[in-house]
């Protein structure tokens, strides 16, 4: 897989176009590795300069903020902005809506500033552009996808119709669930409550968005985020459907149509 690092670039006196922000569940969760290797498939195939920082890349420090550690996550982020600056990255694109929304919104106040993308928002941006070609009656012509919205893309940064728009790109039958858009439903996983076993009652959240997912009786749940995909897979497995829907990143979707 071609993936540089930036101290490889930086080694040959190139900087690159986009920072590919990988987040600790594209490094490290089975699952999310699929679609870290999806996006780079995309990236190659489309001929765009990135690089990754490799272990030179930390937590965002979302889970420890979210959790209540200030002091752990101005640690992790002031490491980061240290990092970034000093390989002088103007431009960064991520898989994960919890680093997006943290490098965007959050690091400014510590010094980090820099133009942040959501992969969603990148693949529409490429699709416009005439630059990702996807072949004719693909794989998903005419399936049934459903899209869940993830909060820390929808509510959070009021990025609702990229991901949409890439769905609609594959030529298949968007399904709405009857909560989506501004009125969604989280998985559960955000806040960090990802780390943890949920409270006690009458049914895991995700258990009940996975129900809605089904409802709609498409084939494949389309996510944007590695918690998201986590919690709703754990939700089709709950309903013992996990044979016939698949939940699939919007990255793993577009690389297997290209």
């Amino acid at each position: 897989m071609n993936a540089p690092t930036v101290a490889d670039l930086a080694a040959k006196g190139e900087t690159p176009d986009v920072l590919f922000w990988v987040g600790c569940a594209g490094s490290f969760d089975d699952r999310a590795k699929r679609v870290t290797v999806a996006f780079v498939k995309i990236l190659n195939a489309v001929g765009i300069k990135f690089a990754v920082l490799g272990t030179e890349e930390a937590c965002t420090g979302d889970p420890a903020r979210r959790a209540g550690n200030e002091f752990l996550f101005q640690m992790q982020a002031m490491n980061n902005i240290q990092v970034l600056n000093g390989y002088n990255i103007k431009k960064i694109v991520t898989a994960c809506p919890h680093c997006f929304n943290t490098i965007k919104n959050e690091y400014p106040d510590l010094g980090g500033n820099y133009e942040v993308i959501h992969h969603a928002t990148f693949l529409q941006q490429l699709i416009n552009n005439g630059k990702i070609k996807l072949k004719e009656g693909g794989a998903f012509k005419g399936k049934k996808i459903t899209y869940h919205d993830s909060c820390y893309l929808g509510r959070a940064n009021n990025i609702y119709e990229a991901p949409r728009e890439v769905l609609q790109a594959l030529d298949a039958d968007l399904v709405e669930m009857k909560r989506c858009r501004t009125t969604g439903l989280c998985c559960g996983a955000g806040g960090a409550q990802m780390f943890k076993e949920p409270e006690k009652g009458k049914k895991d959240i995700n258990v009940e968005r996975a129900e809605e997912a089904l409802g709609t009786g498409a084939t494949t749940i389309a996510v944007a985020c590695p918690f998201c995909m986590t919690m709703m897979t754990d939700g089709v497995k709950n309903k013992e459907k996990e044979a016939e829907v698949k939940v699939k990143d919007l990255a793993e979707l577009i690389a297997e149509s290209l």
